[in-house]
């Protein structure tokens, strides 16, 4: 009998050389490399949101409309989304233990994060153009 970390795996994950998570360092970075970005880019938003408070949608249209500007707008939804996401995932992965419920709710996860970053999309380009 061995001592120590391998006693700790599966047989199947001593093979593989794999822990019991199996994916959860790349979920991990993933998760840290959002907030990071998330940072400089909801720095930017706040700035953005309290300068155009207020201001007829017209003028908003026209901050959209230089490509920087929507780019970055297009960044900061599409990465707080997707951070969110992975967040929610968490939760879903460690406090659901039925196993269909798990996978229709990662599911469902899934689809509405990119379903959520496809609308806000399809509104900054159509504020932009």
């Amino acid at each position: 009998m061995s001592h120590g970390r391998d006693s700790l795996r599966t047989p199947l994950g001593r093979v593989r050389g794999l822990g019991s998570a199996k994916r959860g360092t790349g979920h991990f970075v993933v998760q840290r490399v959002t907030a990071i970005a998330l940072v400089p880019l909801t720095l930017w938003f706040v700035w953005a949101v309290a300068a155009h408070a207020g201001a007829p949608v017209s003028v908003a249209g026209r901050f959209l409309s230089h490509p920087v500007n929507s780019g970055l707008m297009l960044l900061f939804t599409a990465t707080a989304i997707w951070h969110f996401k992975l967040g929610v995932q968490v939760v879903i992965e460690d406090y659901i233990t039925a196993e269909g419920l798990k996978i229709a709710a990662l599911l469902a996860n899934i689809f509405f994060a990119v379903a959520l970053i496809a609308a806000c999309a399809l509104a900054i380009l159509k504020l932009a153009v």
